[in-house]
């Protein structure tokens, strides 16, 4: 009849705590042998007969180190070894197989079945001894491979609800930032100006918008700040309260004329003053962009600055295209760099397309940038019967389309069109 005994345990000499060994053998009397040794170095040991009364036990309580029987009625060790690990797959005993075999094909037959170590009968005191020491030794570092795993769980966890927070913040501030760009097209009569701004991760350092001080007027531009993120973001915000729509009093573009009307300032003057704003912030360490123009809407008679932007892209109704500005410094980089306006007419049917540089470096999946004849090949492909955010949007997917898929873009993409009807 399968029993199961608990041995008096003998304290170890330093005081230390000693692990649980469950010792599995049909013989009553090796029980009884490998109890006692165990006992007197000071381990709490369990017996059982069978592999069977063994996996009840250890079901109940699951023991530390377990010593078994290669051959036994029934389950044998290795595939008593074998329903252990089933039974038990969130703890780890360490288990030593006690066999008179010894042939490699054997050993490994009990080491596939999931055994760590071996014992050969008759059983020797100080092997038995080693053994158990460096079964003690795997299980102290398995206990310390816990601990450590426990640790990182619970920073895991917290650096989830980490992330959660800014992941939420920071999808407020896209809504935020996407709000600095209410419209994203208007339609003047004499003209239409549409807008495109795509950040490549929640928020971006890239901006358009436009605005109107009174009839026949308004002032569009396109900036990007250098770098990207939160950052860019934050001056990106800033630089749009300079172009206030709604504060006219707050806006650099517009000034007093000699009526007492307000009136555009000249894109270059507006430039400078950009720039000396940028310098007096000690705090602000980025530079941006911008091609900032004004424009008659009744006459099509343009007037912009291309501070170190990419050069806008005429078009033609009669399907001629070129690049056009005199580049310029970017805004923040040097105090008092002279900025020019570059006059552009545009008559019926023409388009201006102003654009941020993620379009001309996007990367391609051959590994080249687009650069400005592969926008303008892309540009040509885009039906002539689309206008405003139609006519962007299929410019953009086109843009996608060729980006490497598993290489989402790494800068924001922005435009503005200026479009006056036929």
């Amino acid at each position: 009849m399968p029993r199961a005994i608990r041995q008096t345990v003998t304290p170890a000499a330093d005081g230390a705590p000693r692990h649980s060994v469950l010792v599995v053998d049909d013989s009553r009397v090796q029980l009884r042998v490998l109890s006692a040794l165990l006992g007197k170095m000071g381990y709490a040991v369990s017996e059982a007969e069978s592999a069977e009364d063994a996996l009840a036990q250890c079901a109940r309580r699951q023991p530390d180190m377990v010593i078994s029987d290669w051959m036994m009625p029934g389950m044998t060790g290795p595939e008593f070894c074998q329903a252990l690990r089933r039974a038990t797959p969130n703890h780890y005993s360490y288990f030593i197989l006690l066999t008179a075999k010894s042939a490699k094909e054997e050993i490994a037959e009990g080491l596939n079945a999931g055994a760590d170590d071996f014992l050969t009968k008759p059983v020797n005191q100080s092997e038995l001894r080693a053994r158990l020491a460096a079964g003690t030794r795997i299980l102290a570092m398995q206990e310390e491979l816990q601990a450590k795993n426990q640790v990182i769980t619970q920073a895991l966890s917290e650096l989830k609800q980490v992330y959660d927070g800014i992941e939420h913040d920071l999808t407020h501030a896209r809504a935020l930032q996407q709000s600095l760009v209410p419209d994203r097209t208007r339609d003047f009569g004499a003209a239409r100006i549409s807008l495109l701004f795509q950040p490549c991760g929640h928020v971006g350092g890239d901006l358009v918008g436009l605005f109107s001080p009174g009839p026949g007027q308004v002032g569009f531009y396109n900036l990007d700040v250098s770098g990207h993120g939160i950052a860019s973001a934050l001056v990106s915000a800033r630089i749009a309260s300079y172009f206030s729509g709604d504060l006219p009093e707050q806006n650099i573009a517009l000034c007093a004329g000699k009526d007492g009307a307000i009136e555009l300032r000249r894109p270059c003057k507006v430039a400078e003053v950009l720039n000396a704003r940028m310098l007096q912030d000690q705090g602000m360490m980025e530079y941006f962009t911008i091609a900032y123009a004004t424009a008659d809407l009744n006459t099509g008679a343009i007037q912009m600055v291309q501070a170190g932007h990419p050069p806008p892209l005429l078009l033609r109704a009669d399907g001629r295209a070129e690049f056009v500005g005199s580049g310029g410094m970017p805004i923040g980089l040097m105090p008092d760099p002279i900025y020019k306006s570059v006059p552009i007419q545009l008559g019926p049917g023409d388009r201006l397309l102003i654009y941020s540089d993620g379009m001309t470096e996007l990367m391609q999946k051959d590994g080249s940038a687009l650069d400005g004849a592969g926008l303008l090949a892309l540009v040509r492909e885009v039906p002539e019967t689309k206008s405003g955010p139609e006519y962007l949007d299929d410019l953009y997917w086109r843009l996608c389309a060729l980006r490497d898929r598993d290489n989402p873009h790494d800068d924001d993409i922005s435009a503005v069109l200026f479009e006056r009807p036929a």
